[in-house]
């Protein structure tokens, strides 16, 4: 599968990148700007291309061809008020419908919606009214634009991502289950994972290890 990765720049993207390579997929990266590639490049083998996810032309040249997207876009400033994602989803789906590619696959976070349950209380008490306050809402406005989309996607709600090494178990939380942590690294397999698997097709998952 040709597969388009949104946010490539970022942790989780690059480790995207690399999972979908290793796993035989062509893989494109879209990277806002030359500079942050210049500091963190990407695996040998992805195609990269630069540019805001925002501009539709730029999109629309990234995206050709792709059957699959992975936007694992995520602020640098979670707490800080923005509307980045839910524009960013309308152009995505728009530009999506125009190529064609039918998968999306989209990094969340834990608190929205239904998931807060799975919050305990340091999360649900301290990070999302405090450090979250700003991605909260447009996390929530973002989903309810893929949901109403007539593509085939995936919504994934992570908790505390970590930069410790994967463990290769990732749980899909029950109703109730509480969530602490997953490794960047599990998040990204199960990411590239659900590609090409139809069991969470049409939902929003919560997970962790």
């Amino acid at each position: 599968m040709k597969v388009l990765v949104i946010g490539a720049g970022g942790k989780s993207g690059r480790l995207v990148v690399e999972k979908a390579l290793a796993v035989g997929h062509e893989v494109v990266a879209l990277v806002h700007s030359a500079e942050s590639e210049e500091k963190h490049p990407m695996p040998a083998g992805a195609e990269v291309f630069h540019g805001d996810v925002r501009n539709p032309s730029k999109l629309e040249a990234a995206m050709a061809g792709c059957q699959g997207v992975v936007d694992a876009i995520g602020g640098t400033k979670p707490f800080l008020e923005t509307t980045m994602e839910r524009d960013a989803a309308k152009v995505v789906l728009e530009v999506m419908g125009k190529v064609g590619a039918k998968r999306l696959v989209v990094i969340s976070v834990m608190g929205v919606g239904e998931s807060r349950e799975s919050a305990g209380w340091f999360y649900d008490h301290l990070l999302l009214p405090v450090f979250l306050r700003g991605a909260l809402p447009d996390k929530t406005a973002m989903e309810d634009e893929v949901k109403h989309s007539d593509v085939d996607w995936v919504l994934v709600r992570p908790p505390v991502l970590k930069d410790s090494d994967e463990t290769g178990v990732v749980r899909v939380l029950g109703q109730g289950e509480l969530a602490e942590s997953i490794t960047r690294g599990d998040l990204a397999r199960f990411l590239v994972e659900q590609l090409t698997s139809e069991e969470f097709v049409g939902r929003a998952v919560t997970v962790a290890n």
